[in-house]
């Protein structure tokens, strides 16, 4: 099937197997691969990405479901080599540790952000319940996505 998609402001068009998941599309076809497969489930976040605007879990949707869509993955954070305040939070903040889960927090991160400036500890722990994190305790998490909200909307 053929499908187009704009991902981090980049225009692609393929032909591709209709049961190709939107995340093996990512790290297979276009060599993005900050965008993490841990689960198949959609349990664990790590595959998290922007569509049309909405932080999803890119594992349960199959790539055609995304046909004519915008994305933004981990890559299209950061703009040139100046990383977004986002990640720069989760770096000051130590809001990562093996990182296998950081793409998909930094992005479930900006959803929350999208939503709701200055979110409360507790809301930020809401938003962040559909993503596993095996290392850090979240506390670091938190205080990054604290900070970055800090830094966004001051």
């Amino acid at each position: 099937m053929n499908i187009t998609l704009t991902i981090n402001g980049k225009v692609y068009a393929h032909d591709i197997a209709p049961r190709l998941s939107l995340s093996q599309y990512l790290r297979e076809v276009l060599d993005l691969t900050g965008t993490h497969i841990g689960c198949d489930t959609s349990g664990c976040g790590a595959c998290t990405i922007t569509l049309n605007g909405d932080a999803v879990k890119s594992c349960t949707i199959l790539a055609v479901q995304a046909d004519g869509c915008e994305i933004t993955t981990i890559e299209g954070m950061a703009n040139g080599i100046e990383m977004h305040p986002i990640q720069e939070a989760f770096k000051e903040h130590h809001g990562l540790q093996c990182g296998f889960c950081t793409p998909g927090m930094v992005m479930t991160a900006a959803d929350i952000l999208k939503n709701n400036a200055h979110p409360t500890e507790k809301e930020i722990r809401e938003g962040l319940k559909g993503n596993f994190c095996r290392c850090t305790g979240y506390h670091n998490i938190v205080k990054s996505i604290q900070h970055a909200a800090e830094k966004i909307n001051g």
